[in-house]
């Protein structure tokens, strides 16, 4: 059972042009995940581009230190922990929508 007030209900049927108000939310929160997903794969594509390989390939080569790199190692431990948490996050938000649909 979902309460929501008259006015968000209304939206929701509005905005999604469905005729139920459970559909309506169902349809915005996989719409949502979707493009937080979308989101995230295009940051960590951008890591993949500058680094020029995947997150597991970067993060051995970061282990054994063999990453070729000129910059410096506060950049290289920065993009680390910037891309290790998107990696993370995209799991969960790929979790939470595997268990949604």
């Amino acid at each position: 059972m979902i309460t929501v007030s008259p006015q968000i209900g209304e939206f929701l049927i509005k905005v999604t042009q469905l005729p139920d108000i459970e559909a309506a939310l169902k349809r915005v929160l996989t719409e949502y995940l979707d493009l937080k997903i979308s989101d995230l794969k295009g940051k960590i594509k951008g890591y993949e581009l500058k680094w020029k390989m995947t997150f597991k390939e970067f993060e051995g080569a970061c282990k054994n230190k063999t990453l070729k790199t000129d910059v410096y190692s506060y950049e290289v431990e920065k993009d680390f922990w910037e891309w290790e948490g998107l990696e993370s996050v995209l799991k969960y938000y790929e979790d939470a929508k595997s268990r949604w649909i």
